[in-house]
């Protein structure tokens, strides 16, 4: 559940304003001022932060940038279609259950014994069957790791699009009211109030309850001089012109109609790779042989390789 800052924690506190948290996000994570001033009004207002836009452009990466700034737990429930509160909130260790009535099942035998009727024998059990479901035998799920917490985390909902409307409901009641029930154990309320961030890809519309309920940000491809920033950022020592002349090419390739058009954590790989190859500079031929790192659709690989001589220098 927990993450260790790669840098000195910045506390809540110290954040007073959307410029404030974007300088100590920089450190890990370039932020455009749109998306600081959701994510401080979301850590003021401790309202949920929804994060669109298309896959690879940084919604999961300020999550963790979020928690390493501020020093906070990084919990991630990574949605998909069919996920349930066993998975997502708490469920019961059945094998743990079932190991320990093996265990004492001599000791279980003598407390029935002498039970004149079934309804007797289960109603001399009753005491046993609440150690039984007792929090010692229950795996908590990110839901409820939130909400134990003994110091405030930060909670990212990974692609909530993923998951059926009937869950993104059980989620949102378990948001509004930061608290749950468990049948056997009573309320469990927040010990502190969580950042919470759901990301979408857009796979389905979110529900209007949901939307009215959070902060919104849109997070697109960045512009050149963002993306060279952040390639300088990950890649220290990279040469200006080199991490100019890759974004521009990674840039017109967006442009086209591709199948999935490169993601930032691509554009980082392809100029890491670059600095493995030694590359001062990207030709024709550097660029071809490389398109895999950018490209995971051969359809897409053949087409950028087509307007290889538009994009790039001999």
């Amino acid at each position: 559940m927990s993450s260790t800052p790669a840098a000195p924690a910045t506390p809540a506190s110290q954040l007073a304003s959307a410029d404030a948290l974007a300088k100590a996000l920089a450190r890990t994570y370039i932020a455009d001022p749109q998306t600081a001033l959701a994510a401080w009004l979301a850590l003021e207002l401790g309202r949920p932060l929804l994060l669109e836009g298309p896959a690879g452009v940084g919604k999961t990466d300020l999550a963790r940038a979020l928690a390493e700034t501020l020093g906070r737990p990084l919990v991630r429930l990574q949605c998909y279609e069919g996920l349930d509160e066993g998975k997502a909130l708490y469920e019961w260790d059945y094998a743990k259950q079932i190991l320990y009535t093996q265990l004492l099942r001599d000791t279980l035998a003598s407390q029935v014994s002498g039970a004149t009727s079934t309804s007797d024998a289960l109603a001399r059990l009753a005491g046993v069957e609440s150690t039984f479901f007792g929090k010692s035998f229950l795996i908590p799920r990110p839901l409820l790791q939130v909400l134990e917490s003994d110091v405030p985390a930060v909670l990212l909902v990974d692609e909530v699009d993923r998951a059926d409307p009937e869950f993104e409901a059980f989620l949102l009641e378990i948001l509004a009211e930061q608290q749950v029930t468990i049948p056997e154990l009573g309320t469990i309320r927040a010990k502190h109030a969580p950042l919470v961030l759901l990301t979408t890809n857009g796979t389905r519309d979110m529900t209007d309850a949901l939307r009215r309920r959070c902060l919104h940000a849109f997070l697109d491809y960045p512009p050149p001089s963002r993306e060279v920033a952040i390639l300088e950022l990950r890649i220290p020592g990279i040469a200006r012109a080199l991490a100019e002349e890759l974004v521009s090419f990674v840039q017109e390739l967006r442009k086209m109609d591709l199948r999935k058009a490169p993601s930032i954590s691509e554009t980082i790989d392809w100029a890491r790779a670059m600095i493995l190859l030694h590359a001062s500079a990207l030709d024709r031929e550097l660029a071809a042989s490389t398109l895999g790192l950018l490209l995971k659709h051969e359809e897409d690989r053949v087409a950028a390789l087509a307007q290889l001589p538009k994009l790039v220098g001999p």
